[in-house]
């Protein structure tokens, strides 16, 4: 599946080429982006925008990756807020007493695969290599979430978390919600054996028969993001609010980090999201 110009855009800047939802580009008050392999100071397997910590990689170079991403995308390097993901479902209210966490200074909270936030000038941020991450905005009350849902955590349904999260933090309505499901492994390529295929086909309100697509050799194909699409419609977001990027990480390896198509040999992808302090000082 080649990248879809429809639904994202990509671009490039300083070197460094990023993907945006224009849906979410039409705010002026927020800023997001999501990364690519490009423009980055990392070589062999991580090259060269390599966002993940742990995997081999120098933490200095990862640093300075994070600050030429930052650069290029317009976005404040000393507002990132990482998350600490384990595939469960918590989600984490964050704001700048967090600045730094999981990129400048070491995690403080471990299990947070999602973040939250009102706070203008906080950049939240979530990693990724093939597993789906979901963009959230209330333009009513100016609030943001960033989910990481890899398979497990999309049949958890951390989207309506999130959702749940915002309604209960912030005063966020399910209808106002505008989501943006990005750069992940597609229904292409997600193939999975019987074990995993079960536990989609038991999301019985999803009608879980549309989601997968069975091989007839054991194996089957999954569609994470039509799944995540129809656990924000039953929280209450509207469809026509809800963007599919439609980006295999996969297929495009040579512009994503994909874990499937490296055997794990790879660094990482990141997502950002944030709500700009210059907006809301008008």
């Amino acid at each position: 599946m080649a990248f879809d110009a429809k639904n994202m855009e990509l671009h490039r800047s300083e070197g460094v080429e990023y993907l945006t939802f224009p849906s979410f580009s039409a705010y002026p008050f927020v800023r997001h982006a999501f990364s690519t392999r490009a423009g980055g100071v990392s070589k062999n397997e991580y090259s060269s925008m390599n966002l993940g910590f742990g995997r081999g990689d120098g933490d200095e170079n990862v640093r300075e990756n994070y600050r030429r991403f930052c650069r290029a995308a317009g976005l404040d390097y000393d507002s990132l807020v990482s998350s600490a993901q384990d595939h469960h479902t918590f989600i984490r209210r964050v704001g700048k007493e967090q600045h730094g966490v999981g990129i400048r200074k070491p995690k403080d909270m471990q299990s947070v695969d999602g973040l939250i936030t009102n706070e203008p000038g906080v950049t939240l941020v979530t990693h990724y290599a093939d597993c789906v991450p979901v963009y959230l905005l209330d333009p009513v009350k100016r609030a943001i979430g960033l989910v990481h849902a890899g398979w497990r955590g999309t049949v958890a349904r951390i989207a309506e978390a999130a959702v749940s999260a915002m309604t209960r933090e912030f005063g966020s309505r399910p209808a106002d919600l505008l989501a943006g499901i990005g750069p992940s492994i597609g229904p292409c390529c997600f193939e999975v054996d019987s074990p995993v295929r079960d536990v989609f086909a038991a999301l019985s309100d999803l009608n879980p028969g549309d989601l997968i697509r069975d091989d007839g050799n054991g194996k089957y194909h999954v569609d994470l993001w039509e799944t995540n699409r129809r656990i924000l419609m039953r929280a209450g977001v509207p469809a026509s609010s809800i963007t599919v990027g439609g980006v295999c990480t996969r297929c495009n390896a040579d512009l994503l980090f994909s874990h499937r198509a490296t055997g794990g040999k790879r660094g990482g992808l990141a997502a950002f999201l944030a709500l700009t302090e210059e907006e809301a000082e008008k």
